[in-house]
């Protein structure tokens, strides 16, 4: 097979499960992704963060529910169109640079990861998806 041909989505096609959506560290926001997503939500960006954000290593996160999924999730993305950038670029993420292994451990907990692709196109791609996405 030409694997200089394989596209992102010939990789990676989302299976909508919301394995993505659960656990594994959490969901890192921004200033900014807190401001769009509070007004999605019609709330304000304080409020949001009291009633919607847990922290991690010091750093706001997207809390998550007794379920461990995040609070967002609910069969489907809530906020879809104003989720997050690093629920944007899963699972096209920067640690995939650094050491493509992280690739094949993202695949045993999401069904749409495709392992069979060298690691040299995953780490292509990678880099292709993160700057389309900056």
């Amino acid at each position: 097979m030409p694997y200089n041909n394989l596209k992102s989505e010939d990789i990676f096609k989302c299976k909508k499960c919301g394995d993505c959506c659960k656990g594994y560290g959490g969901t890192f926001i921004t200033e900014k992704e807190i401001e769009t997503i509070a007004a999605h939500i019609h709330t304000d960006p304080d409020t949001f963060v009291e009633n919607y954000c847990q922290i991690s290593g010091g750093k706001r996160i997207l809390a998550q529910a007794g379920d461990m999924y995040c609070i967002f999730w609910d069969g489907l993305c809530t906020i879809h169109s104003v989720k997050p950038r690093m629920c944007k670029t899963w699972p096209f993420i920067e640690s995939i640079l650094v050491d493509t292994i992280n690739w094949s451990i993202m695949a045993s907990l999401c069904p749409g990861i495709r392992t069979d692709v060298p690691n040299r196109i995953i780490k292509k791609r990678v880099a292709e998806e993160l700057s389309r996405n900056l």
